[in-house]
């Protein structure tokens, strides 16, 4: 689900439909009655979780709209919740919110920057929701790892690793950022040959090439 005109920095909300219940995950900065409807329409939602505190807007609000539902934010980010609430509850390294449904800690590009993994989601063969915790790029085949994207700052070789190694204790088949690019095949072997692109370029492999 997305905004128009743009709210934010434009990020596009996902809803992950269970049996057991649904996650709203990086809402959108505006609330109103047809959008509750749309979500609701899906399904009920138990919780709200972001990636980061860039998806923090309305998150409170989406919350009181959908029936006070608990808004999931990972430990180090709690300092830049800005509007505290009982609703606010604290998660770390790993959470399950519904059954196969799993909120990740990476860190990154923020920290506590979170994914979550679906096993179940594209049919069985595997979603991951991963926002700018690891970025789609737009040939949506490849991806990359940076701290700041406006900026145009790389994460550390070591930082990328770590992200690396940990998306690849996960299986998925797809992966969704926030900004409508999904890799919708081999979304794993697209994270893994990024990471070896990204550490190369680091390292100078291609430096004789340029």
């Amino acid at each position: 689900m997305t905004v128009e005109p743009k709210v934010g920095i434009g990020q596009t909300a996902h809803v992950v439909v269970t049996p057991a219940g649904n996650l709203l995950w990086d809402p959108v900065g505006f609330v109103d009655d047809d959008a509750v409807r749309e979500i609701q329409a899906r399904g009920e939602v138990v919780a709200i979780a972001s990636s980061h505190p860039h998806m923090f807007g309305a998150q409170t609000q989406w919350s009181r709209a959908l029936g006070g539902v608990p808004v999931l934010v990972a430990e180090p980010q709690l300092e830049w919740v800005q509007r505290p609430d009982p609703v606010v509850t604290p998660w770390r390294k790993r959470h399950e919110v519904l059954p196969g449904v799993t909120l990740h800690e990476f860190g990154g590009h923020f920290a506590g920057s979170s994914v979550v993994h679906w096993p179940a989601g594209a049919g069985g063969r595997g979603v991951l929701l991963t926002s700018d915790t690891i970025h789609a790029n737009p040939d949506r085949a490849t991806v990359t790892f940076m701290r700041s994207y406006p900026n145009r700052i790389p994460l550390s070789p070591t930082a990328v690793q770590r992200i690396a190694a940990a998306t690849s204790e996960l299986e998925f088949d797809r992966l969704y950022d926030n900004f409508g690019r999904p890799i919708d095949h081999d979304a794993g072997g697209a994270v893994e040959r990024s990471d070896q692109r990204f550490l190369g370029w680091m390292r100078g492999d291609f430096d004789d090439d340029i």
